[in-house]
């Protein structure tokens, strides 16, 4: 079952530049608030297989930069547990996306129509946009999952990096669980596909089951990569789930992927503490996507079973915030 196509309203497109260094981010808040392109010198930094965004408003799949909540990939089961409930999902509604194991998918955001931009401004410091999506004013969507928030999004561009701010206001009186993240496509075009390196920041890999699901037991990353800092991609499919993130002083985690002289670097803030790597082989296109999430697959109802320990929660009244940066180079 697809997710639902956004709805025909006019199609805006904002674009954040950073002139000096030749990057340009564009952004359709109406097609899930996606950020389609991220062009250095021309060239653009994430993988957008449509040769305009009213094509891709048409019939839109997974690229660029788009948001999964309030689940990030899949549940084992159609429904999901919170505090203690379970809450089971309608499927007759329409607006949950199955894959091919009939496992509910990236949440209910994906092409959504409902961002409003609050905000857009400039200066010599960089160039912004926030966009808020008020989940409470849905019902379809409340029937899913009736827990009461806003999210805002925020793209901001500087010093030729794109950060992405993301903030979750809970708005009811239960405490909201807290299972989000993004599914970024990246290419590099001065090379192909078996000759590009990528670095893993991460100490161990969550094992999964046959149809991705994590089983709550973990190995060591050195065993999938001997060398996770320089791992090379001939010959080689991940769709790997990481944790145990190696972080700098400041908290954060940096993976990249690298041609011969392009690299894009995803840098991410301590409350991603996991990272889903996905490049696939063949024909589904050369790219590879670098996911921060706040937990592992399937975090709600591997919380309530006791098996994973580190689900994020937001108490009533109050809101979470946390940031992942894009940085390329060499283009």
């Amino acid at each position: 079952m697809p997710h639902p196509r956004p709805q025909a309203r006019p199609l805006r497109v904002i674009e954040l530049e950073d002139t000096p260094r030749r990057v340009t981010v564009s952004i359709a808040p109406s097609i899930g608030n996606i950020a389609f392109e991220m062009k250095v010198n021309g060239k653009n930094v994430f993988w957008f297989p449509f040769s305009s965004v009213g094509e891709f408003r048409k019939k839109p799949v997974l690229c660029g930069n788009p948001l999964l909540a309030p689940w990030a990939n899949r549940l084992d089961e159609n429904g999901f547990y919170a505090n203690g409930k379970k809450y089971l999902l309608n499927l007759g509604l329409g607006n949950v996306g199955l894959d091919e194991n009939r496992h509910p998918i990236h949440g209910l955001l994906l092409y959504t129509s409902d961002w409003k931009v609050v905000a857009l401004g400039a200066n010599s410091d960089g160039a912004r946009v926030t966009s808020r999506l008020d989940f409470s004013r849905r019902p379809d969507l409340m029937a899913q999952f009736p827990f009461a928030h806003a999210v805002e999004m925020t793209y901001q561009l500087r010093e030729g990096a794109l950060e992405v701010i993301t903030r979750v206001e809970n708005l009811g009186a239960e405490t909201m669980p807290l299972s989000l993240g993004y599914h970024p496509y990246f290419q590099v075009s001065d090379a192909p596909r078996d000759s590009w390196t990528v670095g893993l920041a991460a100490g161990a890999e969550w094992l999964l089951t046959g149809e991705l699901i994590p089983t709550g037991q973990t190995r060591p990353i050195r065993e999938l990569a001997p060398d996770p800092g320089n791992v090379p991609l001939r010959g080689r499919m991940l769709d790997n789930v990481f944790g145990e993130l190696a972080r700098d002083a400041a908290g954060r985690a940096t993976f990249w992927v690298k041609g011969k002289q392009q690299k894009v670097e995803v840098i991410y803030g301590p409350k991603y503490p996991v990272a889903v790597v996905y490049a696939p082989i063949g024909k589904k296109g050369d790219f590879i996507c670098f996911e921060p999430m706040t937990g592992i697959t399937n975090a709600f109802n591997l919380a309530h079973r006791g098996i994973y320990k580190e689900l994020q929660t937001i108490p009533p009244g109050q809101s979470w915030q946390e940031s992942f940066w894009i940085r390329p180079s060499g283009f």
